[in-house]
């Protein structure tokens, strides 16, 4: 597959945003604001710069995987701490062929080897399932702001260290980064080449 996987570099960062732009341009919503989140996450105290991974071939930048540090609200006052995760894409001509896992994959035991015990995000588990993640409430942990009888089988769950969340039942806090203005997107998005939004069956905003 003639890939390499390093740490991304601050020459890198328009080109990632164009990536990630390309990748989730009206996959959740017309257009998109993943590449603006990327842009202000880098300088979030949260942000961890050894693991801001890009997948390159030939050259080229392929794919990004980043994490946040972020906390569970245990219900017996403590405060864990865990990971979150992305935006994480593949560029869109080689999406499902590979490459995201091993991505994924590569960044997550690098995650491990740095000490920290869980990662918890927002994703299918139709694939992450594949790397070991399963439902967030199996392990007790509940999304913030979510009613009891909503659905949460997008919120997911995996431990990179065994038992770390045992006995740990909580609410789990999204990084505020994470939270945009839809005018600073749309202010962001004016410096890269115009694209049409599109409202398509199965978004979600």
């Amino acid at each position: 597959m003639n890939y390499h996987i390093r740490l991304e570099k601050k020459e890198d960062y328009r080109t990632v945003e164009h990536l990630i732009r390309e990748a989730f341009w009206n996959v959740y919503r017309p257009g998109c604001s993943e590449h603006y989140v990327m842009h202000v996450l880098r300088n979030d105290p949260a942000f961890i710069k050894e693991l801001d991974f890009v997948m390159e071939q030939n050259g080229r930048i392929i794919g990004q995987n980043m994490f946040m540090k972020t906390v569970i609200q245990a219900d017996d006052g403590r405060t864990v701490n865990v990971l979150t995760m992305g935006p994480i894409c593949i560029t869109p001509e080689l999406k499902r062929q590979g490459y995201g896992k091993i991505l994924l994959d590569y960044s997550l035991e690098k995650a491990k080897e740095m000490g920290f015990g869980a990662v918890l995000f927002e994703g299918n588990i139709a694939f992450y399932g594949k790397s070991g993640f399963d439902y967030a409430g199996k392990f007790g942990i509940r999304y913030h702001d979510l009613p009891e009888e909503a659905d949460a089988s997008f919120f997911l769950c995996k431990e990179l260290i065994p038992g770390y969340l045992n006995g740990v039942t909580g609410v789990y806090l999204t990084p505020k980064g994470y939270y945009v203005d839809d005018a600073d997107v749309e202010a962001f998005d004016r410096d890269f080449p115009p694209k049409q939004k599109l409202k398509l069956p199965g978004q979600i905003f």
